[in-house]
């Protein structure tokens, strides 16, 4: 299959780079420094602790794009809507795009420019970053859980999640993706902008009793939104949401990656949108609305 990847960051790059060395035809949609050394030297992904390196078509030009199947989108949420309108202008109105995005907000941007028909999306659970220029370093095990907005694309859902797993990427399919998604984003919520505004890891996090405290506050108030919101969180992912953590102790969440590389923090996505949705639905957010106003001072 031709695929193009928008965003071959921590996660665009390494599903990109596996899905190149099974066989498909990847293009890779970078910027500076780390497309300049992937261009030299080719992307290598070392993944716990086993290297190797794919060549590739690396490029900053979207034309790159105008022949391609499947488009996995993996560029920051502040990016979306901009990104996707210069692909939608290229005029290839066949590709479907996998959003592989932090959030839920995403899904509805892409499906206002591209419509539901086209969009598939995906709760990735992969722990990742750029080492260094041209090199992604990831550790644990890595899964995907994928889903199509229109009951048209199940067909390429499910075949979109063969070609992964052929690629030795773990990939399930859900009906009820959002779902899935809301559950990542439980963890999401709870521990990035956090870890973004103290600097902390997850495990200094779930070490610190004030940390932990507001981590916690945290994420009840993201289960009670979900359930308001109509996603039928049970309690039990509140237990489920500190075990993750317990075994992501190491982990640095893209958002303090983000405030330590000095690039723009997904700050709406992962935060105000809980604002936002919060006041919609009559919500309390003391916490996040605490997290959110000082990450906005921060980025500002």
């Amino acid at each position: 299959m031709k695929i193009a990847v928008a965003g071959a960051g921590a996660v665009g790059g390494y599903l990109g780079a596996f899905l190149k060395k099974a066989g498909h035809d990847v293009t890779f949609l970078a910027r500076g420094k780390h497309l300049e050394a992937m261009k030299k030297s080719g992307l290598k992904v070392i993944e716990n602790g086993e290297p190797m390196t794919v060549d590739g078509d690396f490029t900053d030009d979207l034309t790159a794009f105008l022949d391609a199947e499947l488009i996995l989108f993996c560029v920051k949420s502040t990016d979306t809507k901009e990104t996707a309108e210069r692909i939608s202008e290229l005029g290839n109105d066949h590709a479907v795009i996998l959003t592989l995005q932090n959030g839920v907000d995403n899904e509805e941007v892409l499906s206002d420019i591209f419509g539901q028909e086209r969009i598939l999306s995906a709760a990735a659970y992969i722990s990742s970053h750029i080492q260094e220029p041209g090199v992604i370093h990831v550790d644990g095990v890595t899964k995907l859980v994928i889903g199509a907005l229109h009951e048209s694309l199940v067909s390429f859902r499910d075949n979109v999640a063969e070609l992964f797993n052929e690629a030795n990427i773990e990939t399930l399919t859900r009906d009820s993706i959002m779902e899935a998604k809301w559950k990542k984003l439980l963890w999401n919520a709870t521990f990035n902008p956090l870890a973004a505004l103290s600097t902390a890891t997850v495990g200094e996090i779930l070490d610190n009793k004030e940390l932990r405290e507001t981590a916690e506050n945290i994420c009840r108030e993201v289960l009670l939104i979900a359930n308001k919101n109509g996603i039928p969180l049970k309690e039990k992912m509140f237990t489920i949401t500190f075990k993750n953590a317990e075994l992501a102790r190491g982990h640095k969440p893209s958002m303090l990656q983000d405030r330590l590389n000095g690039k723009k923090m997904e700050i709406e996505s992962l935060s105000g949108y809980f604002v936002k949705k919060g006041r919609q639905l009559g919500v309390e957010t003391p916490a996040i609305q605490a997290i959110y106003s000082n990450l906005l001072y921060i980025d500002s």
